[in-house]
């Protein structure tokens, strides 16, 4: 697939765009001489990333993938972290956390394609995207309490959202490691593709995403995540809300003109 464009985010951090592409965004951790280890260098360059992704209304779809070929993100830097006093690790907590909601808080679409090991903090990047395709090299958990700590980027409050609450409570208490094939059998990723086929199935199901309505994209993404905990009659509201932001707009008109003149639409965006 030919680059067409690319913006480099920091030293670790890279946002690339490619040709057939035009709506697609990928996200791309890029320090593989230390498996993709969050430092606090690279947590900042993760959400200046995502913050310059957000106000890019081209973008209909995010892939976030990886640039070394055994990892999709290891977690903390545990080395970085060794070196820290208490004072320390108090003022990295901030840029740790932008890096995470960054990622979960892009108004579009977000594909995680993870091969290999997604631990800890790796993981709770791809939980924070709408959608994980994996590969068969795929191992994912949350280890944090064998080093004494919990997870901090999300993971707490996402995996039980994906598997239910007792099982995500199994998966953090053990700190286990979970393959390809039970992690897609629990939920914990949603597709599974053969070894290296992750980032080109990601990438496809990023462009098609990207086909449809941007407007229509966003508001559903808000809709999903808005009503995700609530009772029905007040998640109901949630969605009346976010139909009621796209139903006058342009795409909407388009969408049902080119719908009855049989041809692709043409969104304005708007």
């Amino acid at each position: 697939m030919t680059v067409t464009s690319e913006q480099r985010f920091g030293e670790f951090v890279v946002v690339r765009r490619h040709e057939g592409q035009d709506h697609v965004a990928e996200l791309v951790l890029d320090r593989p001489k230390a498996m993709n280890a969050v430092s606090t260098g690279m947590a900042r360059s993760i959400a200046a990333a995502c913050e310059a992704l957000g106000a890019d209304r081209d973008v209909r779809a995010t892939v976030l993938t990886s640039s070394h070929e055994r990892a999709f993100c290891v977690g903390a830097d545990l080395k970085e972290r060794n070196s820290f006093s208490d004072a320390d690790l108090v003022r990295q907590r901030p840029t740790a956390r932008a890096a995470y909601t960054g990622v979960l808080e892009l108004p579009m679409p977000v594909i995680a394609a993870v091969h290999g090991f997604a631990l800890g903090g790796g993981f709770e990047l791809a939980l924070a995207c709408d959608v994980i395709v994996a590969d068969t090299t795929a191992v994912v958990g949350l280890p944090e309490v064998s080093v004494g700590v919990i997870p901090g980027g999300g993971g707490t409050q996402l995996l039980p959202r994906r598997v239910g609450a007792a099982r995500a409570a199994e998966l953090v208490f053990s700190a286990r490691r979970v393959e390809a094939a039970e992690a897609r059998e629990l939920g914990l990723v949603d597709e599974l593709v053969e070894a290296g086929r992750d980032r080109g199935e990601a990438l496809a199901l990023g462009g098609r995403i990207a086909a449809n309505s941007p407007v229509g994209l966003r508001a559903a993404k808000k809709a999903l995540r808005l009503g995700q905990g609530l009772d029905l009659r007040a998640g109901l509201e949630v969605e009346d809300a976010a139909w009621r932001s796209v139903a006058f707009s342009g795409d909407r008109a388009e969408g049902v003109a080119a719908f009855n003149e049989k041809r692709r639409p043409d969104w304005p965006g708007e």
